[in-house]
């Protein structure tokens, strides 16, 4: 049986064994008239007055989008706000793209993201965690905790704020209150978010909102200084648009995360001895830190001592003199990593990212299809592959029984072997 992974922006095919079970997502249609449904969506929203009534003509507003790593397709919804929004001169928007603890974004890269007549036409900058003056105090959580928050979003009269719902590897679902912590968040609230502590909670994990320590720390730290307006989106495997989710930040986010359970979340009976996966191809595997999260899926359901196989193109590496490679690079065991970040006086950014990846590494050989060389593959402690055809042939001649599962978009659907409970 052939069956195609996402690779890049092309795909990479791979003969599997008959019996092999196949993890996809479930068919969801993408909307057949996109605009058309964003407008009825913002029009008739879920928990909030519709976005035009949100809005004065002489407001500033800050439109808070996802960088370059998120699929979100920025250049249809910025426009459409701009349209609907057109009692508002285009001076008075800035759009700010929420970098949690990630790098800038390029200017040829927001020109990829937004198109060229969004970004010659808007104001669009990248929100920096560590830049203390770029911040403002928003507030103190119920639980003690100091907020601050990128101050243009702070300093403006309406705030909108757009995500892609998907399932999260420690935040249940991505998009919601994630646009505001980490995306706009100042680093030390960024460094609480993801502590250790937090990301080994069993309750932080795939499709699971209720009782998760993640999501419930996004959400407080955005109702400090609540969006107006979210606009929130599903996608298919092709990056088509198959639901928005308008309105409230929160209310708006359940609904979608409803939604995206259905579409992507699978229960299997048992572990397998080999897994495959992708990382959904381009953009979502074009660095290695973004492919953690396809082969996080895959060690969800993978056996004890089992293999994964991931096929990420990581064409942007690592990515290279970061902080999640360095620490990957600072120990030579995935146990020694977990260690080393387990402990109270061990405090970098992107540990986070490094502790998932090392609790796979832990309990199961992961081998890395990429476009990096195997010197550079080294530092991710994964084992490099050369030729998946080759290697799976050989898995499965040393184990001619081996239970096989393919997740084709790798964290897009998110299989499981026993129920965590509802959203």
């Amino acid at each position: 049986m052939r069956v195609s992974f996402p690779y890049g922006t092309g795909f990479h095919e791979l003969e599997l064994p008959a019996g092999a079970v196949i993890i996809e997502p479930r068919a969801a249609e993408a909307l057949a008239d996109e605009r058309a449904s964003f407008l009825a969506s913002v029009r008739e929203p879920i928990g909030a007055a519709p976005l035009r009534e949100c809005i004065s003509s002489g407001d500033r507003v800050v439109i808070v989008t996802s960088d370059n790593t998120r699929p979100l397709p920025n250049a249809k919804l910025v426009p459409w706000i701009i349209e609907e929004l057109r009692h508002v001169p285009p001076e008075n928007f800035t759009v700010l793209i929420g970098t949690g603890s990630h790098r800038a974004c390029s200017a040829a890269e927001i020109r990829e993201m937004f198109g060229n007549d969004v970004s010659r036409t808007l104001r669009i900058v990248n929100h920096d965690a560590f830049d203390a003056g770029g911040l403002g105090k928003a507030g103190v959580t119920d639980r003690g905790g100091e907020i601050f928050l990128n101050r243009e979003y702070l300093e403006a009269d309406t705030r909108i704020t757009l995500g892609f719902i998907e399932p999260h590897f420690f935040a249940g679902f991505s998009g919601g209150p994630k646009a505001v912590m980490p995306g706009i968040a100042g680093i030390d609230a960024i460094m609480r978010f993801h502590s250790a502590p937090v990301i080994d909670d069993p309750r932080a994990t795939w499709g699971l909102l209720r009782d998760n320590p993640v999501y419930e720390m996004a959400s407080r730290a955005a109702c400090l200084v609540k969006p107006d307006f979210s606009i929130q989106v599903t996608l298919g495997p092709g990056h088509g648009i198959t639901g928005f989710f308008c309105g409230d930040v929160l209310a708006a986010h359940r609904a979608g995360a409803v939604f995206a359970r259905e579409s992507s979340m699978r229960a299997c009976d048992t572990a397998f001895d080999i897994v495959i996966t992708s990382n959904s191809g381009h953009p979502l595997d074009r660095n290695f830190y973004q492919a953690v999260k396809g082969i996080c899926a895959a060690g969800e359901i993978v056996a004890g001592g089992g293999r994964i196989i991931s096929l990420s193109h990581c064409g942007e590496g690592i990515p290279d003199d970061s902080e999640f490679h360095e620490i990957l690079k600072s120990h030579g065991t995935p146990g020694g990593l977990l260690d080393m970040i387990r402990d109270p006086s061990f405090a970098r950014p992107e540990a986070w990212q490094v502790q998932k990846l090392a609790a796979v590494l832990a309990r199961a050989e992961v081998h890395l299809f990429s476009a990096m060389q195997r010197d550079k593959a080294a530092d991710t402690h994964c084992m490099h592959c050369a030729d998946p055809v080759a290697l799976l042939a050989r898995f499965m001649k040393e184990k001619p029984d081996a239970r096989v599962a393919a997740l084709r978009f790798g964290p897009l659907s998110i299989p499981y072997i026993r129920e965590r409970g509802g959203l």
